[in-house]
């Protein structure tokens, strides 16, 4: 059914190119103009001089409200898919953790199901082609070398859905994996990993783009050992993902991440689990228990970091917080994850584009979200 037209006044709008005071409009679900002055006759809304930003994008995520993705239960998942589009996070891309075989193709088909229905941006495999020494909140057992048959079953059961790897450049085999995901228009990302400075360079030059969580389980910077953190922040070619929770990064870490990475580089990811939006408690990641205590989820084995518990939109209040222009961050939560997977009708404002908007207070809270040009009931939940 055709929509109203309307027009959203009164704006500062975050465009790809800065933030720009005038108006939106918005006709059957897509954005028709952008401009400054009197937008001419129609429905007006005005937002009274808020912030109107891109529908956010979280491109590393594993689930929220007891649900999580590797679960593979189409209505959990839609419901970690409600709940973030009312935070103001628009577009989502699913995110497994290691599994055997078997479940992983299993789970890789059911949210491929959901990316054909339009719930899903696409389906992200952060294990199992990772370091055991670096596993975080991934089971030990189920990790396993690179093996491109083993991707080639993923890819035929995503149905073209597969947007992202993580793969530990150190394995057997995984410059050929990085290899193939590459010219399969998949992204290698690099992570969870023992690498060296150079053995990293080497998964950038074989195709690898991403980095997955910088900082967090990767083997760390040293001044005569720089490690693959040196190597990601120093090369333009990737993009850093940045747990911006003020737990699993330092904000004075974080700080040095887009100082080095600069502008366009750095994507901000929650790594979100089942118990965001709940509070404390013991929940599950994969096969593995989790305690959240304080908002913070640890392993209840070990006490390893296991996920975070924030929603996106918190990143960019404290991307803000740490001296990062709003513009930039808000790019970092939208644009850049788009750009960075490659994906289409998401992370922008511009003519054509789907009307994924949020608008934002100025503390940044998210104070009403538009999905497809519709208003989302119940919106600025974070």
């Amino acid at each position: 059914m055709a929509q109203t037209p309307l027009t959203l006044t009164g704006a500062r709008v975050v465009t790809a190119d800065g933030t720009h005071e005038g108006w939106v409009r918005i006709e059957n679900g897509r954005v028709a103009g952008l401009g400054t002055g009197n937008p001419g006759a129609g429905d007006r809304y005005d937002v009274g001089g808020r912030l109107v930003a891109p529908g956010l994008v979280d491109t590393h995520i594993h689930g929220g409200t007891g649900h999580a993705f590797p679960e593979a239960d189409p209505e959990g998942i839609r419901e970690i898919v409600a709940f973030n589009r009312r935070a103001g996070v628009t577009s989502l891309v699913g995110g497994l953790v290691a599994a055997t075989p078997e479940a992983t193709l299993r789970q890789v088909s059911v949210l491929a199901d959901l990316c054909d229905a339009g719930e899903l941006a696409g389906i992200y495999l952060e294990g199992p082609f990772i370091a055991r020494s670096k596993c975080g909140a991934h089971d030990p057992d189920l990790l396993r070398d690179p093996d491109t048959s083993e991707f080639d079953a993923w890819l035929e059961a995503g149905r073209g859905h597969v947007r992202m790897i993580t793969v530990a450049p150190e394995l057997p085999g995984a410059l050929d994996l990085i290899g193939a995901a590459r010219s399969c228009g998949v992204v290698a990302a690099i992570g969870h990993t023992e690498a060296g400075y150079e053995q990293t360079l080497a998964a950038i030059d074989a195709g690898a783009t991403v980095a997955t969580h910088v900082y967090n389980a990767m083997r760390p910077l040293n001044h005569r050992d720089p490690g693959p953190i040196a190597a990601v922040l120093g090369d333009e070619r990737v993009t850093v993902e940045l747990i911006l929770d003020n737990v699993h990064v330092h904000p004075g870490a974080a700080r040095l991440v887009f100082a080095a990475a600069g502008p366009g580089r750095v994507s901000l990811v929650t790594d979100a689990m089942s118990a965001t939006g709940l509070g404390d408690g013991e929940y599950t990641l994969g096969d593995l228990r989790v305690r959240v205590q304080g908002g913070e989820a640890r392993l209840v084995e070990n006490g390893a970091i296991a996920s975070s518990t924030i929603v996106l939109p918190q990143a960019v209040r404290n991307a803000v917080a740490v001296g990062v222009p709003v513009a930039e961050a808000v790019r970092s939560a939208s644009s850049v994850p788009v750009a960075a997977l490659g994906l289409s009708g998401a992370g922008r404002i511009e003519v054509g584009g789907h009307a994924d908007l949020v608008i934002l207070e100025e503390d940044l809270s998210v104070s009403e979200v538009m999905y497809r040009g519709a208003w989302v009931e119940g919106s600025s939940v974070s």
